[in-house]
């Protein structure tokens, strides 16, 4: 089935919006004379081209805009501005530019030559890099709205998108915010007043206490009452912070005090409510999409299950879980919530869904959600684009029986973070070398960085929303597997290798997930599974490689190297011999523990994805780092492995060596990612004990 590229335009990893409209009118100004924005654009166009020409591959089988598609003849805005940065500001740009719409972006310092920028028509400086003096700066946008002409503005997802003041101000400036109105933001942004709401809806809801609490004293006195185990969870909190788990009155006492603090600091509202907590939950969501007519429809639902610290990690839609009815009252009770508050745009009402598949209304986010595209996969709906038409006025078109729900769509979170520090902590620092798996057949790259971003302390470590689409969920993850194995992230740490092991980890294969699936599953933390027998011998032909490729070669033509070889892999745990036998080109013939294993090597190990086979198995592996010392980082199906390998000779003198000894540092505190020192609980010279606290360290 083939579609015209301006269809597939956000698709593409690859930007490909860009070389099509990126835009015609910055070209033309060039003829008039340089500046340095549009150079940076061209440079970025030029720096991509070459992977524009595979695209159309990368493209998924069915077209986004299928289900509803964009009528040019319908009256639009002219230029909206986007309110954000980084991936969710490139996804509504790209939107933008297909519907014919000029865009305008606005930026940090820090931020001036990131993806956005660089894609939007216009861009404006509004701050320095911390969030409270740009993008949470209210006066700098409506400022940008006023000189750049925007009719409208869209908020993306975070910073200001649920702001009820932001909305209200640009409605009173005769500017459009591309959202709800203000007051179902209000309502619904506030826990303990949205579940009032949605008790008088009749929406399910968690037994709890429904007022604010107020002390710790009377946070025990709830909890008891409720039973434990109970949830302490900020009433204007979100994306997991502020929120403990009490599971008697100690740690109540200590819940109350720490989700006090979170959500003082991260929402400047420390109110608190208690509920019970309700036992290994799915965490399913429902899509609604609201006009300003009194229509409303249910895009059915994403499963958000897996998840680290209260923030989603692997999204999936549809759930493995639900059934037909169950979909169904999930949805029209969505759906009776949003038209209790006058909702007018799309949003998402969150779930908690026990082992009986009962349900509880969790919160309703009214923004765009970080996890809308595989809800675009199911259904052909582009929600950028229906929040457009919204906004302008025009009612849906689509009625809840023309909804549709075809196949299956998965979303992995790439984050630059460390996966093996509680499942992921922060990692900052510039991407040296980047390249999307876009050229895989039905797969979505989402992002806002390219080679040579920089992942700074000031943002969210997200960089990219990695989705890929299948007519079965096997399919989608079968395309998730391939395409976490062909992403090149170099100069940060990422999480892929959790990403990659969850994808083929048996809970996660039947659908057997809760919200407490990373720690049931890794109760001791994430680690990388030991090495095969068939990535052992990879390693030693890779070596043998190496080593021929760099053998001089005598004037009669004979190499200097023979063409047997005993060598040693080993890594952190193991030292395992092997043989290998080299036959013609890139073949190798290996014996390991007693067994034969035929190994295939490219002739090129520089390219920063290598296909091979080994027994007939073909792998896309990477090698980041190695030397003819024999001493290699590889990236092996999800595990990033150091390994060694030796000749034998040289193994047995290694070994007789003298071990260096490891430096003392039991005396050294050193915070375990980026972040601010809020206090400080002792001073120089004070004796300190075991699980003493020592300092408070905000990220």
């Amino acid at each position: 089935m083939h579609y015209s590229l301006p269809k597939y335009v956000y698709e593409s990893g690859d930007n490909m919006h860009l070389a099509t409209a990126c835009t015609h009118a910055q070209l033309k100004r060039l003829r008039g004379g340089w500046c340095s924005r549009e150079k940076m654009a061209l440079l970025y166009i030029l720096r991509r081209g070459p992977l524009l020409s595979r695209c159309r591959g990368s493209l998924f089988a069915r077209s986004i805009y299928t289900t509803d598609p964009f009528d040019p003849k319908e009256p639009m805005f002219k230029k909206v501005l986007v309110a954000n940065r980084g991936e969710i500001a490139c996804r509504v740009i790209r939107t933008c530019k297909y519907m014919g719409i000029k865009t305008v972006a606005v930026h940090s310092d820090v931020d001036s030559r990131s993806v956005h920028v660089l894609e939007a028509d216009e861009a404006y400086c509004i701050g320095a890099a911390p969030s409270n003096q740009s993008y949470l700066c209210i006066d700098a946008i409506l400022d940008v709205v006023k000189r750049s002409g925007a009719e409208a503005v869209h908020p993306g997802y975070g910073f200001l998108s649920e702001n009820m003041d932001f909305a209200a101000k640009l409605t009173e400036a005769g500017v459009v915010f591309v959202g709800p109105n203000s007051k179902a933001i209000s309502a619904m942004g506030d826990k303990i007043e949205s579940k009032k709401l949605a008790n008088a809806a009749k929406v399910n809801c968690i037994p709890g206490f429904d007022g604010v609490v107020k002390t710790q004293e009377d946070c025990v006195k709830i909890a008891q009452e409720i039973g434990y185990p109970v949830m302490i969870k900020a009433s204007a909190g979100g994306g997991g912070k502020g929120m403990r788990i009490a599971w008697n009155d100690q740690e109540a006492v200590e819940g109350f005090r720490i989700s006090t603090e979170e959500a003082r600091s991260s929402f400047g509202d420390d109110r608190l409510l208690v509920e019970k907590f309700i036992a290994k939950p799915r965490h399913i969501e429902m899509q609604v999409v609201c006009d300003k007519h009194g229509n409303a429809i249910y895009l059915n639902e994403r499963e958000c299950s897996i998840q680290r610290r209260n923030q989603k990690v692997i999204e999936e839609a549809p759930s493995t879980f639900l059934d037909p009815d169950t979909r169904r009252a999930m949805g029209e009770q969505a759906v009776a919530l949003a038209r209790a508050v006058g909702y007018d745009s799309a949003g998402t009402v969150e779930f908690l869904v026990d082992e009986h598949r009962k349900f509880y209304f969790l919160e309703m986010n009214t923004r765009l959600q970080v996890e809308h595209p595989i809800t675009e996969c199911i259904t052909g709906i582009d929600l950028v684009h229906q929040m457009l038409r919204v906004a302008k006025g025009h009612p849906l078109r689509m009625k809840q029986a023309q909804v549709p729900l075809r196949g299956w769509s998965l979303e992995a979170r790439v984050y630059a973070e460390d996966p093996y520090k509680h499942f992921g902590l922060p990692s900052i620092g510039r991407l040296h070398r980047y390249i999307e798996p876009s050229h895989i057949p039905k797969v979505r790259c989402d992002s806002g960085v390219t080679e040579g971003s920089e992942i700074s302390i000031y943002y969210d470590p997200m960089i990219c929303k990695l989705v890929t689409y299948g007519d079965t969920r096997d399919e989608a993850r079968h395309t998730m597997l391939q395409a976490l194995d062909a992403y090149v992230i170099r100069g940060v740490m990422h999480n892929i290798p959790l990403l990659r092991t969850i994808m083929g980890e048996e809970h996660f294969v039947s659908g057997d997930i809760h919200t407490g699936y990373l720690p049931q599953v890794f109760p001791h933390g994430f680690c990388s599974t030991p090495p095969s027998s068939h990535f052992v011998v990879l390693a030693a032909a890779v070596y043998v490689q190496d080593q021929l490729n760099a053998c001089k070669f005598l004037d009669d033509g004979d190499t200097l190297e023979a063409n047997l070889w005993s060598v040693q892999v080993a890594t952190k745990d193991t030292k395992v011999p092997v043989t290998l036998s080299k036959l013609n080109g890139g073949k190798y013939c290996a014996e390991v523990g007693g067994q034969s294993v035929e190994v295939v090597l490219p002739e090129d190990l520089s390219s920063p994805l290598l296909g091979v086979h080994v027994d007939g198995t073909e792998y896309t592996v990477q090698l980041p780092q190695r030397d003819f010392a024999g001493t290699m980082k590889f990236l092996f199906q999800g595990s990033v492995v150091d390994v060694t390998v030796l000749t034998q000779e040289a193994a047995e003198f290694l070994a007789r060596m003298p071990e260096k000894p490891q430096a003392d540092l039991s005396k050294v505190v050193g915070a375990p990612m980026p972040g601010l020192v809020k206090s400080v609980a002792v001073k120089v010279g004070d004796m300190v004990g075991e699980n003493q606290e020592v300092c408070v360290v905000e990220a």
